[in-house]
């Protein structure tokens, strides 16, 4: 029922993947805590990566983020610099496929604890259009999905967004506390209880959306950025997405057509854009469609328009948008 756009994912020869079960990539507890401090150095390619590493490592761990506020993380360029930090990392958490720049920093970095987050959950591939019987071809549309916002990750096509479907999230929660545990054995209870904290809240945010989203009047949501496909599978919700456009560039015709009827066809009330990219599309759409506009946070990066301080604020800040514009029963 849901959908996403295509997101191609870049294989990266030589870079070290640290499975969910099995976390073969951590070095012995030599490597540990090497900080002058005391403390776990830990680098974050962004944002969901940094929180989780805050979460479980809490005071055990010094947490830096390649991605700083306000940066959109899929054009992220790394600097010799932060190369250069990150190979004195104690430990990387980073997604692979997501930003392009990072994989390759990672793959030449060095370090020995490098956390996958893509290898902890299961990666799904989905469409931008979120209704099944729409036929692009014979519409003559180009949906070959290559999303000009930084997107472009290759061929396997699988959405990287999973931190925005809280049970996924969990399950990356668990690989990189295990990760932090084998890293820094003599603070494993620690951050064996902070990962139970976690995984608990992550469970009531889940159920929250769960009740929250469970009598809509509608089920469809029209999203500038299509970085919602996992929240949508997991609660019953059609995404879609203005695909082949940069947010900040005008639709296509053809797709501000299609996105007409089925605004019109599944009353669909609101387009949401997001804190990091300009609502100049989301005005447009909405303009041509007499809808209203809102944000939907892909929780890419933080920043003071954040409608949240942390994760889970401005998680339950896009459930009471969706809510709203859904028509909650």
């Amino acid at each position: 029922m849901n959908v996403r756009r295509l997101i191609p994912a870049t294989a990266l020869a030589g870079t070290v993947a640290l499975g969910a079960a099995a976390l073969t990539a951590c070095s012995g507890p030599a490597d540990a805590a090497g900080g002058k401090d005391g403390k776990l150095d830990v680098t974050a390619s962004f944002y969901p990566m940094q929180f989780l590493a805050e979460q479980i490592g809490k005071d055990h761990v010094k947490v830096d983020t390649l991605t700083k506020p306000g940066v959109e993380p899929h054009d992220l360029e790394i600097t010799p610099k932060q190369t250069a930090q990150l190979g004195e990392a104690d430990v990387v958490l980073y997604l692979k496929n997501l930003q392009p720049a990072v994989d390759k920093a990672v793959a030449q970095s060095g370090v020995k604890n490098i956390v996958d987050a893509a290898t902890l959950t299961k990666l799904e591939v989905h469409s931008a259009a979120g209704h099944e019987g729409h036929d692009h071809a014979a519409e003559g549309e180009d949906h070959s999905h290559d999303h000009d916002h930084g997107h472009d990750h290759g061929g396997s096509g699988e959405d990287p967004h999973v931190w925005l479907d809280p049970t996924k999230y969990a399950e990356i929660a668990k690989g990189v506390g295990a990760a932090l545990e084998k890293a820094d054995p003599d603070h494993a209870a620690d951050y064996k209880k902070n990962t139970e904290d976690l995984l608990t809240k992550l469970t009531a945010l889940d159920t929250e959306f769960k009740d929250g989203l469970k009598n809509t009047a509608s089920k469809t949501f029209i999203t500038t950025h299509s970085a919602f496909g996992y929240l949508a599978e997991r609660y019953g919700l059609d995404q879609e997405g203005i695909s082949g456009v940069d947010p900040e560039s005008e639709p296509s015709p053809a797709r501000m057509k299609e996105l007409q009827a089925v605004a019109k066809k599944d009353n669909v009330s609101t387009v949401f854009f997001e804190t990091l990219a300009s609502d100049k599309t989301a005005k447009t759409l909405a303009r041509d469609t007499g809808l209203k506009t809102d944000v939907l946070d892909p929780l890419e990066g933080m920043t003071d328009k954040s409608q949240g301080a942390d994760y889970f604020e401005v998680m339950r800040s896009n459930l009471k948008n969706l809510q709203k514009a859904l028509g909650t029963k």
